[in-house]
């Protein structure tokens, strides 16, 4: 009988790039909580973060642009808007390679 063994070595995909741009916006609105709809930015981060929508990525496309306006009405700092963007460009990337 065979056993599944845990590959040693991994390869980077653009999908961990979007993962990670993810988890780093949504340290970062932790972090700097405070600012008008900061609390909504980061529940939607977390519904883009789901298993649900990252199994149909179609469905991320519209919440960053959900996310980055609520960003944007909110005053929020320059970093998240940085990171709202860095995640719209990566996520360009993968929708394109689909």
């Amino acid at each position: 009988m065979n056993f599944f063994t845990e590959p040693t070595a991994y390869e980077k995909t653009i999908l961990s790039d979007l993962q990670g741009a993810w988890e780093c916006l949504r340290a970062t609105l932790v972090e700097q909580a405070g600012f008008a709809g900061w609390d909504k930015l980061l529940f939607h981060t977390d519904e883009a973060m789901s298993w649900e929508t990252v199994c149909h990525l179609e469905r991320m496309a519209p919440l960053v642009v959900l996310i980055r306006n609520l960003a944007i009405q909110g005053h929020a700092p320059a970093q998240v808007i940085e990171e709202i963007d860095e995640i719209a460009d990566i996520l360009a990337e993968v929708l394109s390679v689909s």
